[in-house]
């Protein structure tokens, strides 16, 4: 498949034109779709995928996020409780209204491409997905999941979760998260009862990387870390995230060891 840069540039360019790109929220999740892409490549690359690979890798993260722009335009959220998947309505977009074609003229490949949108903010990739879609759907999910990271750190708290500081700094991580929090596993959404949940759930997302090199870009670029350095006015939470902060140094020396496994790409 051949997948011409400028071209999808211009088509994700013109397409987000459309929306107010001075609205912080607007040029966040812009931001954010060009530092996915980077990612996607560079993960690609440092995986043993090919050249034509790489390629695809690079055009689901262009495409992945397509949808955040109308979820906010119509629902002032991007809270996807609160409004709609906004995976599932980019996909939507993109392979239901056509889209598609403004980026990329071949449409070989449009099967992988929807089935990788569709499912990059699931719990899980569905189980009948084959290896190759598995593979690139793993893929993107790293590296959004390794932004999100970073615009958890780069974004204040209270704005990514609507909340005052005085209640992030004054509750405590529910019993049923600090679990599935030793469980190593994403939280879900539902387990969520207190502001400071937020803060661990996005923690939590270093357990569902699939490609060991995506760990290694998550030590590198150090904004786990921060997260991690939470401070609660309240001692009780302090001593929840001692306990968190130590469990994940732990899982992550762990993955660090695979990552440098000559010729190991997963």
């Amino acid at each position: 498949m051949i997948i011409d840069r400028q071209r999808a540039l211009a088509a994700f360019e013109e397409y987000t034109g459309k929306y107010d790109i001075s609205d912080e929220k607007v040029k966040l999740k812009i931001d954010h779709t060009y530092r996915v892409c980077a990612l996607c490549e560079q993960i690609a690359a440092q995986s043993g995928f090919d050249e034509s690979e790489k390629e695809l890798a690079w055009l689901t993260g262009l495409l992945h996020d397509v949808g955040r722009f109308e979820q906010l335009r119509r629902y002032g959220t991007f809270i996807d409780a609160q409004s709609i998947d906004h995976a599932e309505f980019g996909a939507d977009i993109l392979f239901k209204e056509g889209k598609i074609r403004d980026y990329v003229e071949d449409d070989s490949e449009d099967e992988l491409l929807e089935k990788a949108v569709r499912c990059h903010s699931a719990y899980r990739v569905p189980g009948n997905y084959t290896p190759r879609e598995r593979k690139f759907a793993d893929l993107l999910r790293d590296a959004d999941k390794i932004d999100i990271l970073k615009v958890n750190v780069i974004v204040p708290i209270e704005e990514i979760y609507n909340v005052t500081t005085y209640d992030l700094k004054h509750c405590r991580v529910t019993e049923e998260v600090m679990q599935a929090f030793y469980e190593e596993h994403a939280i879900l959404r539902s387990l969520k009862k207190t502001p400071v949940d937020n803060v661990v759930g996005h923690i939590s997302l270093v357990y569902e990387l699939v490609y060991p090199i995506s760990c290694k870009i998550v030590h590198e670029q150090g904004y786990l870390d921060q997260l991690m350095d939470f401070h609660s006015e309240l001692t009780e939470t302090n001593e929840q995230f001692v306990k968190i902060r130590e469990k994940m140094t732990a899982y992550m020396s762990e993955k660090m060891a695979l990552a440098v496994i000559p010729g190991r790409s997963r």
